[in-house]
């Protein structure tokens, strides 16, 4: 993003726990890396199958047909609901649920480029009770970059199930140290608690969940304490968690920003305005991947990876398996740099193809601000397009995944690129807030300066904003109905999703600079006009036994659904958004749909399962079990 606003720069109440578990046997084998001779058959998004039993086995991208097949299920799936459509609403529950947390940034007179930067925040089941927790990054003093005071420490809520939430960061101690970024979450060492990585300035921390409701620090022991050789601590910005070898053990991908240094870093201005500096004026970085070596500790492998060869300016990072090869591969959204979507080759190396792909730059051939990002399908095709955020002044661009690894630049058509414009975006999700079958997308909204009214005449202070899925790869701003909350004016930053009464509808917690945080619960079909469209919410275990399996909480899961009204497809992971985390359970929204004939899932090692004959409106566990051999 412009860390100024100057003249833009052209460069190419709870209800009832729903939780039940109906899968509860275990096997797997390993697959560290397949050929073509063992690869399994991928999970075909064409033609559907609609009979319970006969799944199909087609090319995942097959070419003949695809787009007309994709606009044909899309329309299908709108036009199928014999019900209302469902306005999608939200209301602001921070306040009546004590979710007492304030963003503290330190802003200075010399206007610090970190300063308008933090804000993450994770949606995670911290202590195994079914309910989704909050946990929120936070800056420090400057330029110490320590927290001095109380005010600057990262927090803990535990959700009581009630409506409410309680503070428990001294007692789990999490408070922090130094100045906070983004956060990650993820069970790394595979004993069925999260775990959490926090990115920072200064520090970034690795701390593991212990069981009893308390973390430890293990950053040190663990080996990833964020620097880079002949750099030193890098400015980490956000994280990830995957298993991008197949070994069941989750790894650590690190987005690194720029070179920067307070005690170097110029005061720039705007019409002598003291505003934050373009990231222009800086070198960017490259970033880190940790792999885990399943004894509690890592080996950064970003040379022989060749991760780190590609230098950027990340601020958000996202994955999916966007060739359907079996391996999941990364797309970093950078500010004013070319984005990177990093290939899994298979070998434990990646290989940058954004500009091939055709993601590095936006439709007029230009970089961007990106920040926030998403992967997933949005189409109901089968493959993962790419979504992110950027500065107003240039849409926030939309890539739609075209198969054969090609992606096409649809923000105009789509309808995104007129309201979008107009903002400048950091937090984001695709997520099916009405359960219509069709993703949605949020943006979390605001400027880059807390000055931009005086320096250039633009509100700081932004509303969120919600794009509903009108079908054929066309979104409707339909921010103006979604609540007041959809109203109110704020400083935004990082946003994470997950559903914190298990109701089935998605809900978004954000957090603001300088400011209290939200706490957006989904209120759609609440209106005595409308009606409750179904849902499924899937939970995952993946297993790990001495020949190797899956990661526990099945991040990189591929994941294809069938009702009468098609499939839909998407993949497990935490990553998403900027700054923050996401639950890792896998939601779908149905319709009107009252069965599930299908649930079909690749798990990261190519284990094949399928579940027949599935009631809506619950969360189900499912505990990886490959289907009989034929």
């Amino acid at each position: 993003m412009y860390l100024y606003l100057g003249k833009m720069k052209a460069v190419p109440p709870m209800t009832p726990n729903r939780n039940k578990t109906v899968i509860l046997s275990e096997g797997a084998k390993r697959r560290s890396r397949r050929t073509p001779s063992d690869s399994p058959a991928p999970i075909p998004p064409e033609p559907f199958s609609h009979e319970p039993g006969c799944p199909t086995h087609g090319s995942h991208l097959a070419m003949g047909g695809r787009i007309a097949t994709a606009i044909t299920l899309a329309t299908t799936l709108l036009s199928a609901q014999s019900k209302p459509t469902p306005t999608i609403t939200f209301t602001n529950t921070a306040p009546e649920s004590h979710l007492a947390f304030t963003l503290h940034s330190s802003t200075s007179p010399h206007r610090y480029s970190i300063e308008t930067m933090t804000g993450g925040v994770a949606a995670f089941d911290y202590d195994n009770d079914g309910l989704l927790d909050l946990f929120f990054t936070n800056g420090a003093e400057i330029p110490s970059l320590e927290k001095s005071n109380p005010a600057f420490l990262n927090r803990l809520f535990h959700n009581n199930g009630n409506g409410t939430f309680t503070d428990v960061t001294e007692k789990a101690g999490v408070g922090g140290i130094g100045y906070s970024m983004g956060v990650a979450a993820a069970d790394f060492d595979n004993d069925g608690f999260t775990d959490l990585y926090i990115t920072g300035v200064n520090h970034n921390q690795l701390l593991r969940n212990n069981g009893n409701g308390t973390f430890t620090d293990i950053t040190a022991k663990a080996g990833v304490t964020g620097i880079i050789p002949g750099i030193g601590k890098a400015w980490s910005v956000t994280a990830g968690w995957i298993d991008y070898n197949h070994d069941g053990l989750l790894d650590l991908f690190v987005v690194n920003y720029l070179n920067y240094d307070l005690k170097t870093a110029a005061s720039c201005s705007t019409h002598k305005i003291v505003t934050y500096c373009s990231p222009d004026d800086f070198a960017g970085l490259p970033n880190i991947l940790y792999r885990n070596n399943g004894d509690g500790t890592f080996t950064d492998v970003s040379k022989e990876s060749k991760i780190g060869s590609y230098i950027g300016k990340g601020m958000g990072v996202a994955f999916a398996d966007y060739d359907n090869d079996g391996f999941t591969d990364i797309f970093v959204s950078n500010d004013t740099f070319p984005n990177l979507l990093l290939h899994n080759n298979g070998d434990g190396t990646f290989t940058d193809q954004a500009t091939s792909a055709g993601v590095a730059y936006n439709q007029m051939g230009k970089t961007v601000a990106g920040m926030g990002a998403d992967f997933r399908d949005l189409d109901n095709d089968g493959r993962p397009d790419i979504f992110h955020t950027a500065m107003f002044g240039d849409a926030f661009p939309l890539y739609r995944n075209l198969g054969d690894g090609q992606f096409e630049d649809v923000t105009s058509p789509s309808g995104i690129s007129l309201s979008t414009v107009k903002l400048t975006g950091w937090g984001t999700g695709a997520f099916d807030f009405d359960n219509d079958g069709l993703k949605d997308i949020f943006t979390a909204n605001a400027a880059i300066l807390d000055n931009a009214e005086i320096a250039e005449h633009q509100p700081y202070p932004l509303p969120n904003a919600i794009f509903r899925n009108a079908g054929r790869m066309t979104f409707k701003d339909v921010s103006p109905t979604a609540g007041p909350s959809f109203k109110l004016s704020a400083p935004h930053r990082g946003a994470a999703f997950g559903d914190f009464n298990n109701d089935g509808r998605i809900d978004i917690a954000v957090t603001v600079l300088n400011g209290p945080a939200e706490l957006l619960m989904n209120r759609t079909g609440d209106d005595s006009k409308n009606t409750h469209n179904h849902w499924i919410i899937l939970k995952l275990v993946g297993v790990r036994n001495s020949k190797g399996g899956d990661n526990h909480d099945g991040l990189g899961t591929q994941i294809k659904i069938t009702t009468s009204k098609g499939s839909q497809y998407n993949e497990a992971t935490t990553a998403t958004s900027y700054n923050s985390s996401s639950d890792k359970r896998v939601h779908f929204g149905l319709g009107d749909s009252t069965v599930i004939d299908t649930i079909e899932l690749r798990w990261p090692t190519g284990i094949h399962q399928t579940l027949h004959n599935i009631k809506p409106d619950q969360i189900l566990t499912i505990t990886e079990h490959p289907d009989p051999k034929p």
